[in-house]
């Protein structure tokens, strides 16, 4: 027994055709969507996405804020970590491993990096000393001394005529 081509038979071979279309891009669309998270979680995750430096915007914009390729790819990246139940240090010891402390907006305070964190306070407390120093240093010299007796007053004549004029010795 042959079905005919004309009638049904062509309807009910395109429905399998039709449904393996519409998987195919129900998946596509799904792989495309980001992750949602609850809102503790999505809170978490952009907090650490603030933290995190996009590697190729030269304005050190966090990834959080950046429209880069790579920058979205470091979002759903965060997403998929937190998802998956990793802390806030190992999230970012992942990307610090993958792109350096470069990426991290906030390195950790430990070996070169404790100089560059601890290098503008000394120069400041340094600054601070020296200028103390000058300070003392200027009130105990000889000028500090002259003028600190009160009988040395600069020569005036016409005050000196005025006290001899008045009888007077003092002011």
């Amino acid at each position: 027994m042959s079905v005919p081509l004309g009638g049904r038979g062509r309807r009910s071979g395109l429905r399998p055709v039709a449904l393996c279309l519409s998987l195919a891009f129900a998946q596509a669309a799904a792989s495309n969507a980001p992750l949602t998270l609850p809102p503790a979680q999505e809170q978490r995750a952009v907090a650490i996405q603030k933290n995190l430096r996009c590697p190729l915007c030269d304005t050190g914009e966090s990834i959080a804020d950046s429209r880069s390729d790579i920058s979205i790819k470091m979002r759903e990246s965060v997403r998929e970590q937190i998802a998956d139940g990793r802390s806030d240090s190992e999230i970012y010891t992942f990307f610090s491993q993958r792109y350096g402390n470069f990426v991290l907006l906030d390195p950790p305070k430990t070996g070169r990096n404790l100089l560059l964190w601890g290098g503008p306070l000394l120069a400041l407390a340094g600054g601070g000393a020296a200028l103390w120093a000058f300070l003392r240093r200027r009130d105990t010299g000889p000028v500090a001394a002259a003028q600190a007796t009160p009988d040395a007053e600069p020569y005036d004549s016409y005050l000196e005529q005025v006290r001899r004029d008045t009888g007077g010795g003092g002011a």
